[in-house]
């Protein structure tokens, strides 16, 4: 009897497990998408963008610059 009891509370186990695991994946998910929302805003309120654009026609710049050399 002790060995019946001792299987359903394992398939019980199991159960809560696979189901928590589910869980614990759509939060992680959720998180990730609210994690890179926030990346995006603070990018663009810090100009993250325009500054590495800047940086690039700096590069540009230096290069014609030695080439005419």
């Amino acid at each position: 009897m002790g060995s019946v009891f001792s299987a359903i509370g394992r398939g019980i186990s199991s159960i809560i497990s696979a189901i928590a695991s589910v869980f614990m994946a759509i939060v992680n998910a959720i998180t990730s998408i609210i994690v890179t929302i926030f990346d995006v805003i603070a990018d663009i309120l810090c100009c993250r963008c325009c500054g590495s654009r800047r940086s690039g026609r700096r590069y540009g710049r230096r290069r014609r610059g030695a080439a005419a050399y």
